[in-house]
């Protein structure tokens, strides 16, 4: 064995004189801050691939061949510490490898696979030469703490069983926990996600945390065996001993693209009817519905990234869609469409999902020493890519709050179990919601239909309402639409991608467009938020906010990026000002007055509905005004006070009626009224 590491030896001295002299030199200026030497596998096996296969396979040996072979070369580092630094390989062929594919055939030996972290424990301390002392014969004794150590009892001069260990003498190295789980995109078919621990040691602690997505290398090993029922089993479970680390681009960064494709992508794109065959891609199984489909695709496209204010602070680029509406009108299918095109995307449903599963939750620590740690919770592990929320009204409240910060700036704060954290979620959320009386009334305001708070409410950039129209000629249309589908001939009459060809062009678009916004779009978005602010000014009412006009950015640029296109024209503005007006005159509308008022949804209280309750205020006031002079007050006499604060008869009556048949009024003796309760 050891004429075998001397051979390696020697190879890896050839090796790193050959390609890696420069990179050597480079960690001596930075070590022993930096500690360790990242090797590409694809170069050690273009020079030797008997040595990479060793490597593979015995990994063990090689590494610390590798390591030694630096030793021996007896570099010099600065304040005279020695040169021994870790030997890392990186880009091994992780290729279609699953967690749940790695298996008894692979252990102690080295395995790559693609992941992302759901658990990270706190930092602990191993020995790695420990040192022990004789309490007969003060003899010392120093020793390499390897992976099957056992303790010596007897000390070498004196023979004594009277050894004891020297804490303060031996050296320890950071060690760390972490738990990692099959890529959300990679999982088919309903199986449930492999999980699986890994070991991080010296330089790797605290590199990855919950929702990072990386790839791995390193050493499969066996933990010691399961004890059951007081009788030793031999059934072990298993960790990786991690080498390296690669950190995974997130979002569509997954999908791969050739030349050849990307030649393909480009001459698509020039196709003047490119906006409306994608349009068409998205649920192609469901009729109709354009403006929706629509949404969905500039939802997948999203915005340009990376912008940042003044300051620093980052700027969304996600798109969040909200649709309402009656059941049975496939919001499902919808966002189940959704879901199998975004490569990394995750579904749940309101009542199955709690805030923590959501966000982040605190869990005992099964890896390190049984204190708290924080494990990601759905939008933190879709971050990059897009989650669908169904059954969003059936959230419960406390859930929901937590949605708010995720939704706006893109991350999430955790004070939990003593535990202070931050995630990034920066994620597109496209929520279904139901209305709380089962079928959607158009004559009634959006808010009061719905169990979703407006301040929630005010957070989606575009809210559809999906209402069953009764319409013969539409009803035909769909009927023998899903008709054909039952029986096998249906007949695909507009042009549409198939899902891979639209998934490799969305990810083409995110990964290599990113469009400025030029003068004429940004100048007919400012004139059409202008324009709405006047109208506002002039009803009394709040047409538009500045979040609003940040979400018809948002649109703009990601239709420009359906084209392909660097650059945000006016007709990209158009489109997305078009949308926000199909949302606007559906949902964002007065039903009292017919005027635009986003207070519908951002506080749930149109003006109309305001001024109402400001006038029942001001009945309330007089009526208690008049009860602090009289023992009752007299009907007549509140409706002629009321005129005074230019409420007309009419109304004031209403008013009263309505607090009579509320309960919050009653009448004493006709024509006379008390408030209830004093």
């Amino acid at each position: 064995m050891t004429a075998d590491l001397s051979q390696i030896i020697e190879r890896f001295h050839e090796f790193f004189d050959s390609n890696y002299k420069q990179k050597i030199n480079d960690l001596l200026g930075n070590y022993p801050t930096r500690r360790s030497l990242t090797v590409d596998y694809a170069t050690l096996e273009s020079f030797d691939p008997e040595l990479a296969d060793k490597l593979i396979h015995t990994p063990d040996q090689v590494i610390a061949a590798a390591e030694e072979a630096i030793a021996q070369s007896n570099y010099i580092v600065a304040a005279g510490a020695k040169f021994a630094p870790h030997v890392r390989f990186d880009n091994l062929p992780a290729g279609e490898t699953l967690i749940e594919q790695i298996g008894s055939k692979n252990i102690n030996e080295l395995v790559a696979f693609k992941c992302v972290v759901t658990k990270r424990a706190e930092m602990m301390h191993r020995v790695k030469v420990a040192v022990y002392k004789c309490e007969l014969c003060d003899s010392e004794m120093k020793i390499y703490v390897g992976k099957n150590f056992t303790p010596p009892k007897r000390c070498d001069s004196c023979k004594k069983f009277a050894l004891k260990q020297v804490e303060d003498d031996s050296t320890f190295i950071d060690i760390q926990r972490a738990e990692v789980q099959e890529l959300l995109e990679r999982v088919r078919g309903g199986a449930p996600a492999a999980h699986i621990e890994l070991l991080l040691e010296d330089d790797l602690v605290n590199k990855i945390a919950p929702g990072d997505n990386i790839e791995i290398a390193g050493t499969l090993r066996l933990k010691q065996p399961m004890k059951a029922r007081q009788k030793q089993e031999l059934v072990y479970s298993r960790y990786v001993e991690i080498n390296s680390y690669r950190s995974l681009r997130k979002d569509f960064e997954e999908v791969e693209i050739t030349r050849e494709d990307e030649r393909r992508l480009q001459e698509l794109a020039k196709d003047p009817q490119i906006t409306e065959i994608l349009v068409n891609s998205i649920a192609p199984s469901i009729y109709g519905h354009s403006e929706v489909k629509k949404a969905l695709a500039l939802q997948l496209f999203g915005g340009t990234r990376g912008k940042t204010m003044r300051g620093g602070a980052a700027i969304r680029d996600d798109i969040h869609i909200l649709l309402i509406g009656d059941p049975g009108l496939a919001k499902s299918r919808f966002l189940q469409s959704v879901s199998e095109i975004a490569p990394k995307s995750i579904y749940v449903s309101g009542k199955s999902v709690s805030g923590a599963g959501l966000t982040v939750s605190a869990e005992k620590d099964e890896l390190g020493e049984g204190g708290w740690t924080l494990k990601a919770g759905a939008l933190v592990l879709a971050s990059g890519g897009t989650a669908q929320v169904d059954e969003f009204d059936k959230i419960e409240e406390e859930d929901r709050a937590a949605l708010h910060e995720a939704m706006e700036s893109q991350t999430i704060s955790v004070a939990k179990a003593g535990i202070v954290a931050k995630f990034h979620t920066k994620t597109a959320i496209l929520a279904a919601a139901n209305p709380k009386y089962g079928r959607f009334d158009q004559n009634k305001n959006l808010a009061d239909q719905f169990d979703v708070p407006p301040t929630l409410l005010s957070r989606f950039d575009l809210i559809f309402p999906i209402v069953d129209v009764l319409d013969e000629e539409k009803d035909a249309k769909l009927a023998e639409r899903i008709l054909s589908t039952h029986m096998g001939n249906e007949k695909i009459e507009e042009e549409s991608f198939d899902k891979d060809l639209l998934r490799k062009y969305i990810a083409y678009a995110r990964r290599k467009i990113s469009p400025k916004l030029q003068q004429d779009a940004s100048t007919r978005i400012k004139d059409f938020y202008v324009e709405l602010r006047r109208m506002g000014k002039d009803t009394g009412s709040v047409a538009i906010t500045p979040r609003y006009l940040e979400g018809l950015v948002r649109l703009a640029e990601a239709n420009a990026k359906m084209r392909l296109s660097e650059k945000v024209e006016e007709s990209d503005a158009v489109v997305a000002i078009d949308l926000f007006k199909d949302v606007m005159r559906k949902i964002m509308t007065d039903k009292q007055t017919g005027v635009f008022d986003i207070d519908t949804v951002a506080t749930g209280k149109p003006k109309s509905e305001r001024d109402r309750m400001e006038k029942v205020d001001t009945i309330m006031e007089i009526v208690k005004e008049i009860l602090r002079k009289n023992d009752m007050a007299d009907l007549e006499e509140i409706v002629e006070s009321a005129k005074s604060y230019a409420i007309d008869e009419p109304t004031a009556r209403r008013i009263l009626t309505e607090l009579l048949r509320k309960g919050t009024l009653y009448e004493k003796a006709h024509g006379h009224v008390k408030i209830a309760g004093e």
